[in-house]
């Protein structure tokens, strides 16, 4: 039976391999060839797991119950292998949330109660698979959940497999200008390329007027965006090949960030850690915010992220994240 978790608005189900193989959904018993195989199977896991079915489908609400799949563990003990399987069918090298809300059905099932490593296999040829995140159990500020380290980000077009942008000044800080997200709102000019493990594309935005709502991309927004997130077939492989994660970002105070997210292979969410964290490192690199702790507002929730710095250089980054299971 599939287990849906909340974090922070962001729903994914977790689902083993077992229990798709029982439903005859041909995943192959290890990650890293469940992960080539991916075309085989990963939209009809879709398809009989993150369907409305019985449950009502809120009016208004997307096509699909959840934000994506958790497909694991591949294995009894730590380091644990897992898919993280979008709802286009596609597979992510990393999620914040989900790996939170992996992390918590580990623990629900008594199999982590230490640090481990959680390891995320993927089909994408820029970054090698798996991405290894070191989950760490704890509480902050009353909430018992896990610190995810994420690890050193890289910035700019060649870390993230980015063609086509042009290179813009925000202050001392060289940014880039795509003129597919300048041609749907003329403000959405200074975007700073982001990889945290997967890729990022997060737009500094002067004014919060100028971000974008969540009802917006999900109707008259959803294409535009979607040409420009999602990799071919379903977006144009522009600015990259793999898809790109959209993120807008306005500064509200010295350590508080309003963001919206628009994801690669899934379209607009409440919220979403690996996103949270890009934006904390753009802001980081544009001079908003010093290292330490940053909050992300997104419509989902606060997002804590800190920004592991020496001098002028960023060392790391980590998230902090909680999970629930949805009733």
């Amino acid at each position: 039976m599939t287990l849906f978790y909340d974090a922070r608005g962001n729903i994914y189900g977790v689902v083993s391999p077992a229990q798709l193989q029982e439903k005859g959904i041909a995943v192959a018993g290890s990650a890293a060839q469940a992960a080539c195989s991916r075309e085989a199977w990963t939209r009809a896991a879709i398809a009989s797991e993150c369907e409305w079915g019985t449950v009502p489908r809120p009016p208004g609400a997307k096509a699909h119950r959840c934000d994506g799949l958790l497909v694991g563990p591949f294995q009894a003990e730590p380091p644990f292998d897992l898919l993280i399987v979008n709802t286009d069918g596609s597979l992510a090298e990393r999620s914040g949330n989900g790996l939170t809300i992996f992390a918590q059905s580990l623990t629900d099932q008594g199999l982590v109660s230490a640090p481990c490593e959680l390891r995320v296999h993927h089909d994408k040829p820029d970054t090698a698979s798996p991405v290894c995140t070191r989950v760490e159990p704890a509480i902050y500020d009353d909430t018992a959940g896990f610190w995810l380290d994420l690890g050193v980000p890289g910035f700019g077009p060649s870390a993230v497999g980015a063609q086509g942008a042009d290179p813009v000044f925000l202050g001392d800080t060289q940014l880039n200008r795509l003129s597919a997200l300048v041609a749907i709102h003329a403000q959405w000019s200074h975007s700073q390329f982001v990889r945290v493990g997967n890729p990022h594309c997060v737009t500094l935005l002067e004014r919060a007027s100028a971000l974008p709502d969540n009802l917006q991309m999900q109707q008259a927004l959803y294409e535009p965006l979607k040409a420009i997130a999602f990799a071919p077939p379903e977006g144009g492989g522009r600015p990259c090949v793999s898809g790109i994660n959209l993120q807008w970002a306005v500064r509200e105070s010295c350590n508080r960030i309003l963001a919206r997210v628009f994801e690669r292979g899934e379209g607009p969410t409440a919220s979403s850690g690996t996103s949270a964290s890009a934006v904390a490192c753009a802001a980081w690199r544009a001079g908003w915010v010093d290292g330490g702790e940053v909050a992300v507002v997104m419509p989902g929730g606060t997002a804590p992220v800190r920004l592991h710095t020496q001098a002028r250089e960023l060392l790391g980054v980590s998230l902090f994240g909680a999970a629930r299971p949805q009733i």
